[in-house]
C-alpha cells in the first residue's frame, strides 16, 4: 500500500472512499446522516471539504459500519475495504477432512497449486510416495469393497500431482521411519516385506527425483511439527484429523512456510543423505 505523509492526501483519500462506499451501497447523504446519527451538513462537509481537518474517530467508525467498510480503510491504512470479520472468513477456513486416498479438497489445493513449490509434513509417510501394498493395508479399514475403484482414482491423481511441475520438499520426524522399519506403533502388524518394498520405492525416488523431490528427516526430541501442507504463496494448512485448517492470507502463509523452513534448517538428515540412511533401516528388517 502506498504511503500517505500528508494529512491533505489523507483527507482527500477518505473523501474518495466514503464517496465509492456511499455509491457501491446505494446510499445518499440523508440516508448515511439518518443512520450515523448526525445531521446531513456534517456528511456533506466529510464529502465535500477540501481541508485537512479529518473527523473524529466515531464518526468514521459509524460511517464505515453504516457502509459495511472497514474504518481503516476509509482513512487509507488498509487496501482491503472488508471488515476484519468478512476478512477472517476468506483469510481461514475449516474444512472436513475424510480418511480416503487424496481426497477432493486435498487434490484441489494441488491443482490449485501447480507450479509452485509444496511443502509437506505428513501424518504418516507421504501418501504419494506410498506404494500399493502399504496403502492396501493402511486404507482397507475405510474403502472395504471399492479397494480397486479407490486405488485407481489415487493412482490417477498421483499422475496428475507428480507432473504438475511443483517441486515437493516433505519433512518427517525420524522417528516414523525407524517405526516403520521396525513394523512398532502405527505400523504394527504391517508385513516385513511390505515395509521392505515400501523403503525400497523411498530410496529409488528420493535419488530418481532429487532435486524436484527433496526428504528431511528431522528429530522430533529437538523440534516438532503437526502434519501441515504449504501450497507455494498460495495456502498453508494444518492437519488436525478430522478436520483442515487452511489459511490463505499472506502473513500466515509465510509463517507456516517459516516454521517449514526451520525444520529444514535443523534436519539432523538432509536430502542428499536420506538414501543412505533409508539403506540403513532396511538392513534392519528381517524379511
Amino acid at each position: 500500500m502506498q504511503e500517505i505523509h500528508d494529512k491533505r492526501d489523507r483527507s482527500r483519500l477518505f473523501r474518495e472512499r466514503l464517496a465509492q462506499a456511499m455509491a457501491e451501497a446505494g446510499s445518499n447523504q440523508a440516508a448515511l446522516a439518518r443512520r450515523v446519527g448526525v445531521d446531513r451538513s456534517t456528511i456533506s462537509q466529510l464529502l465535500g471539504g477540501e481541508g485537512a481537518r479529518m473527523p473524529n474517530a466515531q464518526v468514521v467508525a459509524e460511517c464505515a459500519a453504516a457502509l459495511g467498510v472497514s474504518a481503516d480503510w476509509l482513512l487509507g491504512l488498509s487496501d482491503r475495504p472488508e471488515r476484519l470479520a468478512a476478512l477472517l472468513a476468506t483469510s481461514l477456513s475449516i474444512t472436513e477432512a475424510p480418511r480416503a486416498l487424496i481426497d477432493e479438497t486435498i487434490f484441489g489445493w494441488h491443482q490449485e497449486a501447480a507450479g509452485y513449490k509444496i511443502r509437506h509434513v505428513p501424518a504418516t509417510l507421504p501418501d504419494m510416495l506410498k506404494t500399493r501394498a502399504l496403502v492396501e493395508w493402511e486404507y482397507e479399514p475405510h474403502i472395504g469393497r471399492t479397494a480397486e475403484q479407490a486405488l485407481g482414482a489415487f493412482r490417477d491423481r498421483l499422475d496428475w500431482m507428480r507432473g504438475a511441475r511443483s517441486d515437493y520438499e516433505i519433512a518427517l520426524p525420524l522417528h516414523e521411519l525407524v517405526s516403520f522399519a521396525g513394523g512398532e506403533g502405527y505400523y504394527r502388524g504391517l508385513p516385513a516385506p511390505v515395509r521392505i518394498e515400501q523403503i525400497d520405492r523411498l530410496i529409488g525416488l528420493t535419488e530418481q527425483l532429487y532435486p524436484a523431490l527433496r526428504l528431511y528427516l528431522f528429530d522430533a526430541r529437538r523440534v516438532f511439527s503437526a502434519p501441515v501442507t504449504v501450497f507455494g504463496p498460495l495456502l498453508a494448512v494444518v492437519y488436525l484429523g478430522r478436520h483442515y485448517i487452511a489459511f490463505r492470507d499472506s502473513a500466515r502463509v509465510a509463517s507456516i512456510s517459516g516454521h517449514f523452513d526451520w525444520l529444514v534448517r535443523e534436519a539432523a538428515i538432509g536430502a542428499r543423505e536420506v538414501p543412505a540412511h533409508l539403506r540403513a533401516l532396511r538392513d534392519t528388517i528381517s524379511a
